[in-house]
């Protein structure tokens, strides 16, 4: 029987939560480590404004997702797997996902904001902990649950595990487009395509002045037009704005409170600096909003922080006037 983190390393298999870590490594990680007991969690918290590729997988690929949670947990040895679902999804796909899930898989419920998605915060809340991220090192693989060695992966992720198990896999991904597209979904095509070419083959490219969000509706980067003739990397979302009809200002008050309320108020950096921006964006003042990106890519504990200043970051540089 052809080993599975061979087959995974050989398609070069990339997490899809965003991270883009290559995925058989991860997965060998976990099954060197010696652990007294090892387990496997499936990341279903989706929380990024106006994504929704996982929701897609969930409702139309249960039965794959699962088959490819049993194949990790197989594989490394696993006793337990979870899935952590936000609270819509929960309500929504426990009675479909349970009944597909059997005994070996238990459902959880997502406690907290955004943040509450971050893997070490998913293992705090599986304990039964407030959701905050822990430092790192240790990571999961090497101390997770309970102090045991732990897989943590996305929904999309262990749908295309099953697939190249079965060799169906075309080294494609799925892409959510969203915002004032004309066609919103979420649409499977080749990882290499580009935004531009994504855009005209879903036939969402648009037909008025606009800039699209790249990799989340929360954190992911502004783009402009002139940029878009390169493949996505991180989070396959995107969101397209008309300029005409979109407030610059009002669009990054969303941002901002989004992030206020997704974030766990455990380290200052991100903390504080959301705040100041907030403020900062109440006023229209940003003479010292460089400064704030700064210390909080810099200094944040986890990656939030360090990412929630790119919309922001790239919007006031390339939209700003």
């Amino acid at each position: 029987m052809v080993d599975i983190i061979l087959k995974l390393k050989e398609k070069q298999l990339l997490g899809r939560s965003g991270s883009m870590f290559p995925v058989g490594e991860k997965w060998e990680v976990v099954r060197s480590i010696p652990s007294e007991k090892k387990y496997v969690v499936c990341n279903a918290s989706e929380g990024e404004i106006d994504t929704f590729k996982d929701y897609y997988l969930l409702k139309n690929y249960p039965e794959v997702v699962i088959d490819g949670i049993l194949i990790a947990m197989d594989t490394l040895g696993a006793q337990k797997g979870y899935i952590y679902l936000n609270k819509d999804y929960y309500q929504e796909f426990f009675p479909a996902l349970k009944s597909v899930a059997g005994e070996r898989i238990e459902i959880v419920e997502k406690k907290g904001g955004y943040i509450g998605g971050e893997e070490t915060a998913v293992i705090e809340a599986i304990e039964g902990n407030p959701p905050e991220p822990r430092i790192k090192p240790p990571f999961p693989s090497e101390k997770g649950l309970w102090g045991c060695s732990t897989l943590v992966n996305n929904v999309e992720t262990f749908y295309f595990v099953s697939k190249i198990k079965k060799d169906d896999y075309r080294e494609s991904r799925f892409y959510s487009i969203g915002g004032d597209a004309p066609n919103r979904g979420v649409f499977e095509f080749p990882e290499s395509i580009t935004i531009k070419d994504l855009l005209e083959k879903t036939d969402n490219s648009p037909s008025f002045d606009y800039f699209l969000q790249v990799g989340g509706g929360a954190c992911g980067e502004v783009m402009l037009e002139n940029e878009i003739n390169r493949k996505i990397d991180g989070l396959g979302s995107v969101i397209i704005y008309d300029r005409e009809k979109t407030d610059i200002n009002l669009l990054m008050k969303k941002w901002v409170d989004f992030l206020l309320v997704g974030n766990c108020d455990k380290c200052t950096p991100c903390r504080e600096g959301l705040y100041r921006i907030m403020e900062m964006i109440e006023k229209g003042n940003y003479d010292e909003i460089e400064d704030m990106f700064y210390v909080m890519e810099e200094t944040s504990l986890c990656p939030l922080g360090k990412v929630a200043v790119t919309p922001f970051k790239t919007l006031l540089k390339k939209i700003w006037k």
